[in-house]
């Protein structure tokens, strides 16, 4: 395990906090809102060994504060941060981990700047947009938005689950959280506080994102795209697999579900790098 250092980027309209660890080539990891880092901590202590290991709180989001009022941010927000970080690095191209939500940011990432990326993973990327009832699932994710103004937070966020579990899913299983060490303890209490920021101004316009298809038909950057082993049918899970039939790739499968990655990390990390060892040597026929 190696040593994580903590650094500050600043940027238009937000200072953007990220961490690094290890050695070895460059791998930016994209957690996806609520979330920041801290999701994928474990995931990134495992890697440290193979990789620099870089991970960042997305804008609006824990400890990558706005430098002004709250406002939307979209994906191509999004994207831009993620690249002027790695310009800022110096050290590309990189090898690009996307979780969920944080996989659009690295998909448009890849569209718009795929000098910068060596290879890329998406781990469930929600993209409803992709999907044949696409308008189902803007409704339901307005009616979300609409929750969150009407009853608030609560309210709001079991409706979303619900997205993400499917409606079959049931509520989620909570964790242990006498159990949990002192730095999950703080990531999950960021959280918490970011979900008012992540209903508000995050949500809509991230679910309307559609990814540049054609330049991932064109360009050289190999990409594959994660699902859970255990996940259920919900829109996560869905999106994950039409993505991958729009690239005519096959799934790869990870433990557990939509958070497999953060609950079992060396399993995860195992895969990763045998996926990256495998698809950036790979050329397009």
């Amino acid at each position: 395990m190696h040593d994580v250092t903590t650094r500050n980027l600043p940027l238009p309209g937000a200072n953007l906090h990220y961490e690094v660890s290890g050695s070895g080539p460059l791998l930016l990891m994209i957690p996806g809102a609520p979330a920041d880092a801290g999701a994928l901590a474990g995931l990134a202590a495992v890697l440290s060994d193979r990789y620099t290991v870089v991970a960042y709180d997305q804008r609006g989001l824990s400890r990558s504060t706005l430098t002004g009022p709250a406002a939307d941010q979209d994906v191509a927000v999004f994207a831009e941060d993620a690249h002027l970080l790695l310009a800022a690095l110096g050290a590309g191209p990189a090898y690009v981990l996307g979780n969920s939500g944080g996989a659009l940011t690295a998909l448009d990432l890849a569209a718009r700047h795929p000098e910068q990326v060596r290879a890329l993973i998406v781990h469930e990327p929600p993209i409803p947009e992709l999907l044949p009832d696409r308008d189902h699932w803007r409704a339901v994710f307005q009616d979300v938005r609409d929750t969150y103004g009407a009853e608030g937070p609560d309210a709001a966020m079991r409706k979303f689950l619900v997205t993400v579990e499917g409606e079959a899913g049931g509520p989620p299983q909570m964790p242990d959280f006498s159990q949990m060490p002192p730095e999950m303890l703080a990531m999950m209490g960021r959280i918490q506080q970011n979900i008012g920021f992540f209903l508000a101004h995050v949500l809509l316009p991230v679910l309307r994102f559609t990814p540049d298809l054609t330049a991932f038909r064109t360009a050289a950057t190999r990409i594959a795209v994660g699902v859970g082993a255990a996940s259920p049918d919900g829109v996560p899970l869905r999106c994950a697999h039409e993505l991958a039939k729009h690239l005519d790739v096959k799934p790869i499968e990870f433990p557990g579900d939509h958070q497999g990655l953060a609950l079992d990390p060396a399993t995860s990390a195992a895969i990763i790098h045998d996926t990256f060892t495998r698809i950036a040597g790979e050329t397009r026929p």
